[in-house]
């Protein structure tokens, strides 16, 4: 009992000093943007709702930055309208934040478990180095909903996929009617065969599409007219916070980027991703699925600000996961363990930043492009696994084992990380690579 108490004691003062820490390293590496994007959704549902003006009419003031998002989005958003800007920034940073922490619970407990880990450590340890995480940072700072559109597809693929629920699709459809950008995910779904998620998915986002449209046919039809298509209201691709394919092509010759060069570089980061997302599907690997389609949807989107890189957080941990899942002392395990920690490192630095103004030469060409090819390294280099039983039979992460006691961890066939179907063989249960 003394010993415990003791352990306890240790680790609740080994996680307020590492929250020490991280807001010391917030105060003087955290840019201070002042909820931006916050006050462009706060300033133009206002405008809408209280003012009797069009939504997508709205700029902020001295900016050419207005609400992008669909008509749906604005309607989910639209109780911020009548609430104090104090309460607004409240409501977005406690989002954000549960948010966050459910999406890294549900990566990390089976990491904790499986390694020992005490699980409320392991999560309060998880939550501040994501606090100094830039993208996470930035999407507080802005006040983004990044970290929100994950959750919701994070529900459907480490949830409701997995336990082959009815309802798994909604919460991607949810978040493609609320932003675009996450219907990759529809793609996703095709690409692995899941049919009745991806009709449910395209249901849920039409009918919320829909309803926005019979509430507010004016906004609907300006967005899907005009709104969409006005690439302005977006920024510059070039700047170097556009980490994504098109921010590198636009940073070679940002005059005239070359869409024939981006869009060859996405047909064949695309290919790469269904490849590799298959394999992962095909071994009941979801989490990975998760992770490669995050990074995939970062590369191919013509604008991925450094707050959406928050999408690469499930493959950090991931690699963190497969590194403890490796046996001690072996050089996988090294390997992994060291990938995480480098990319976590450059993902806090800002060292695309160093390239703001001049990212010319081949310095600037390889400095300004750092989370590009971070995000490429996941998509190309991500293992993939496959969970079985002691008889063979395969079995999803977090599955309890044949005979175990119900949440037990399974243990991971070690051999069978990203390995062609061809190249997989049973053997005692376990899966062997050649």
């Amino acid at each position: 009992m003394a010993q415990g108490a003791g352990r306890t004691i240790t680790q609740v003062v080994a996680v307020v000093a590492l929250a020490a820490a991280v807001t010391v390293f917030l105060s003087v590496a955290a840019v201070r943007h002042g909820f931006f994007d916050l006050q462009v959704y706060y300033g133009a549902l206002t405008y809408w709702a209280r003012d009797g003006g069009e939504i997508y009419d709205f700029l902020r003031p001295g900016t050419q930055y207005g609400f992008t998002y669909p008509p749906f989005a604005a309607l989910v958003m639209l109780p911020m309208a009548y609430l104090p800007w104090s309460a607004a920034i409240v409501v977005s940073v406690t989002a954000t934040v549960l948010a966050s922490a459910v999406v890294i619970w549900r990566l990390l407990d089976p990491v904790a478990r499986r390694s020992g880990w005490t699980r409320w450590f392991a999560l309060a340890v998880a939550l501040c180095l994501a606090a100094a995480y830039e993208p996470m940072r930035e999407t507080v700072n802005f006040g983004q909903v990044n970290m929100l559109l994950l959750f919701l597809v994070a529900v459907d693929l480490l949830w409701l996929l997995p336990a082959r629920s009815r309802w798994a699709g909604v919460g991607i459809g949810l978040a493609t009617a609320i932003k675009l950008t996450p219907g990759i995910f529809i793609v996703y779904l095709l690409v692995t065969g899941r049919w009745r998620a991806a009709l449910t998915t395209v249901g849920t986002a039409a009918v919320a599409t829909l309803v926005a449209a019979g509430l507010f046919p004016d906004a609907s039809r300006e967005f899907w007219t005009e709104a969409l298509w006005n690439t302005d209201r977006v920024g510059e691709l070039a700047f170097v916070s556009n980490q994504s394919l098109r921010g590198v092509v636009a940073r070679l010759d940002p005059q005239h980027p070359s869409t024939i060069a981006w869009l060859v570089l996405v047909l064949l980061t695309l290919v790469v991703w269904a490849w590799r997302s298959r394999a992962a599907v095909a071994a009941g690997d979801e989490a990975t699925g998760l992770a490669l389609t995050g990074a995939v949807m970062c590369l191919v989107s013509p604008v991925t600000w450094v707050h959406h890189l928050v999408w690469l957080l499930p493959g950090l941990i991931l690699l963190v996961d497969n590194g403890m899942a490796a046996p001690a002392r072996s050089r996988r395990r090294r390997l992994l363990l060291a990938a995480a920690l480098i990319g976590y490192a450059l993902l806090c630095s800002r060292i695309v930043w160093s390239w703001e103004k001049d990212f010319t030469g081949v310095d600037g060409f390889l400095g300004s492009n750092t989370y590009v090819w971070i995000s490429l390294a996941l998509l190309l280099g991500l293992p993939i696994r496959r969970w079985l039983t002691p008889a063979g039979g395969e079995r999803r992460d977090g599955d309890a084992p044949a005979g175990s006691a119900s949440g037990d961890v399974p243990q991971l066939a070690e051999q069978d990380r990203g390995a062609a179907p061809g190249q997989r063989h049973r053997v005692g249960g376990l899966l062997t690579v050649r």
